[in-house]
């Protein structure tokens, strides 16, 4: 490895980590915004200037976000730097937005307080303990602003590059099917020893269970075969051809009773076409790479899952023509055995991993990582939703009263907890509703872009609302839930009377 290559690589590390850094610094600094928003005074107003700084950030942040995502729209390719680009303007944004809205918590008490005056008492009393705690109150809302936010985007994101990956996704074999490959970097076969190995080790594990071989030339580059009548799907598995048995042919067509001749070549498809004969293209000598073609015949078979078609070459045609082939991939059909997880792993254990990949298609499996992930997010927004209410701040008016209206019961103070506890978080999970879905919105885009030619065009991105309105409406209703749960009442301690110290009052 050259020096070079070491210095280009820890520039661009230490270049993506400041690109991440600083945005995240930007978000961290949300929350020290807010308390600086919010008035010492509940009767004061906040400031206008903080207001005008926030509308600044909010849409500078907005413009950096949808420029991100424009640039990224298109179905051409793009570089790794450009991606890089893009999704740091993306964002950048999100950090500028989320600084721009923390001073929203503060305005938004401001704006309940006169509203609030109209509501149940419980209510009035939750919004109005909120205002005169301003600054504690502010903090927590931005809390559950940020955390809803990261939960959110997270599962934007990730949907929408599920279903990007979903629509990439290109299987190795038929479902169920068990696939043992060489572990080759260049994709040649098996080595005559080895492939008897493996062979050894699935009849061991596998007993009685029919294995089938495909084999391969041993440059696959100089052999291969086209069927010019039949189009193939661009999703079609395997590459121009495949060598082998009856075994493999019914592996490749799903049917059992599919015939078989070895001097006859078949091209599978879905298509209803006829197919009398296949050009197969060789090399018939390395040095100078001369080409030769040759039409051998062919018929066709129908097959139901189009990732299988393509064209069956009989071994003995291929060794007639001077090839000495190899061993491929050593194939268990699951019309004949459906390989168990456990099966697979005892296998694995048994093989050597430099030799041989031990493989089971079983589709497309989308991640479920992010789930965790997630939730947790959702919880510390449900946990950050009552930190308003804690503190040595006194509470025992509002209990007296509470407890007035409820008769002397404690059901009352633990209902103001509960409004206190989810008003709060209604504030925040709001914010955080439209904080996540523009980030992961935005995201999405210069997080899918198409990196080479290979890679099939973006596919449609469905926003989960549901979701989202599942949290907005959750979040608020579980943070009251642990409002009242932990409602505990303060003792009131009175404030010395002024201009005597604790040394008078002791005396």
């Amino acid at each position: 490895m050259s020096v070079d290559f070491l210095a280009t690589a820890v520039v661009v590390i230490l270049g993506i980590a400041v690109l991440v850094a600083i945005p995240l610094t930007m978000m961290a600094s949300a929350i020290p915004y807010a308390s600086f928003s919010a008035p010492s005074n509940r009767h004061e107003f906040i400031s206008r200037k903080v207001v005008v700084l926030g509308l600044v950030a909010v849409f500078a942040g907005g413009c950096l976000m949808g420029i991100g995502a424009w640039l990224a729209r298109g179905d051409s390719r793009y570089g790794a730097l450009s991606a890089l680009v893009m999704t740091s303007m993306a964002l950048f944004g999100t950090g500028l937005l989320t600084v721009g809205l923390s001073p929203l918590p503060s305005w938004l008490l401001e704006v309940l307080g006169p509203f609030a005056e109209r509501w149940p008492a419980s209510v009035r009393l939750a919004v109005r303990d909120l205002a005169q705690r301003r600054a504690r109150a502010a903090v927590a809302i931005t809390l559950v602003m940020v955390t809803t936010a990261f939960g959110l985007a997270l599962m934007i994101i990730v949907v929408g590059q599920t279903a990007q990956s979903r629509a990439e996704y290109q299987p190795s074999g038929r479902l169920g099917s068990l696939l043992v490959q060489p572990r080759s970097t260049f994709g040649l076969p098996f080595s005559a020893a080895d492939a008897v190995a493996v062979r050894a080790a699935m009849e061991r594990e596998l007993p009685g269970v029919p294995i089938a071989q495909s084999e391969s030339v041993p440059d696959p580059s100089s052999f291969w075969a086209d069927a010019e009548s039949v189009e193939m799907p661009e999703e079609a598995f395997s590459w121009r051809e495949v060598i082998g048995d009856e075994k493999v042919l019914r592996y490749l067509t799903g049917d059992q009773s599919t015939p078989y001749d070895e001097n006859t070549a078949v091209v599978i498809t879905s298509a209803d076409v006829r197919v009398d004969s296949v050009n197969l293209s060789y090399k018939r000598d390395d040095k100078d790479g001369t080409m030769v073609s040759k039409a051998v015949r062919a018929v066709a078979a129908r097959t139901s899952d189009p990732h299988m078609e393509g064209v069956f070459v009989p071994s003995k045609i291929v060794r007639d023509l001077g090839f000495q082939l190899q061993p491929m991939d050593l194939i268990v059909d699951p019309t004949l055995h459906r390989t168990t997880a456990e099966e697979q792993r005892r296998l694995d254990d048994r093989l050597d991993d430099a030799v041989a990949r031990v493989y089971v298609e079983r589709g497309f499996e989308a991640s479920t990582w992010w789930r965790s992930v997630a939730t947790l997010a959702f919880l510390a927004a449900v946990g950050c939703a009552p930190a308003a209410g804690f503190g040595r701040v006194a509470n025992s008016r509002q209990a007296r009263v509470m407890r007035r209206i409820g008769k002397g019961t404690n059901a009352a103070f633990r209902l103001f907890c509960a409004f206190r506890a989810g008003v709060s978080a209604l504030c925040g999970t709001v914010l955080g509703a439209f904080l996540g879905c523009a980030a992961g919105i935005s995201l999405l885009w210069p997080l899918t872009v198409r990196g080479g030619w290979e890679d099939p065009a973006r596919v449609s991105f469905e926003t989960p609302w549901t979701l989202v309105v599942a949290v907005v409406a959750g979040v608020p209703v579980l943070a009251a839930v642990l409002g009242a749960v932990f409602a505990r009442e303060r003792p009131h301690i009175p404030a010395p009377p002024a201009g005597r110290s604790w040394v008078h009052e002791v005396g």
